[in-house]
């Protein structure tokens, strides 16, 4: 079977941002992104789903996150399309239901690759909790804070591209760290389930005879 995978560079005046996708993978992931908490998320979405992937971006974070988080959805998106191909004999739905510790997380019957993109989140944090403190490219100190918007933002962008339906539904949860996490975890699960190749399967899975 030939290696579904795909190289992706998106460059603005805001980001830049690389990916390598190889969807039959194995989890391994290469993660170089300025925001120490998200590169944890992308990380554990790669181990969970079998993804293999490697990602490096840069972004004007002294301004805002929202530059460089909705972008990252777009190439991630983008990235998951181009190594789909065709979509023949893929399972097209995925569902996972994710505990970590008290939180628990459902992608729920949720993952359809079905060429429409529809975005559903289920989800509420405090608005924002401390994602780093420290020194970014400039060299100025700063305290980066994570907007639990900023989660919407990075989906929908995902979804935008890929032309994939999604659902995520946040079943409940106290800790804001273990509630996003399960929520990752979930989506790489949920992701791979829709991803796998079927050879029960003849050709593309719809009644349309295209996706």
């Amino acid at each position: 079977m030939k290696k579904r995978q795909a190289k992706i560079n998106r460059r603005t005046k805001e980001t830049d941002i690389k990916i390598d996708l190889l969807i039959d993978g194995s989890g391994k992931s290469k993660i170089d992104y300025p925001i120490p908490f998200l590169s944890h998320m992308f990380t554990l979405f790669s181990k969970h789903g079998l993804f293999d992937l490697k990602l490096t971006a840069k972004g004007d974070i002294e301004v805002d996150l929202h530059h460089l988080v909705e972008d990252t959805g777009l190439t991630l998106g983008e990235a998951f399309k181009k190594a789909l191909g065709a979509k023949k004999k893929i399972e097209r739905y995925g569902h996972a239901v994710v505990p970590m510790d008290e939180s628990l997380s459902e992608v729920k019957a949720a993952v359809d690759i079905s060429g429409r993109p529809h975005f559903t989140f289920k989800a509420r944090f405090v608005k924002q909790f401390v994602s780093f403190i420290g020194d970014i490219e400039t060299g100025k100190s700063v305290t980066l804070f994570l907007d639990a918007e900023m989660l919407r933002e990075f989906f929908e962008s995902f979804v935008y591209t890929s032309g994939i339906t999604l659902h995520i539904d946040l079943k409940r949860g106290k800790n804001t760290h273990h509630k996003i996490e399960s929520i990752f975890k979930a989506f790489g699960v949920a992701l791979s389930k829709a991803c796998q190749i079927n050879p029960r399967k003849k050709g593309v899975p719809s009644t349309k005879g295209k996706l």
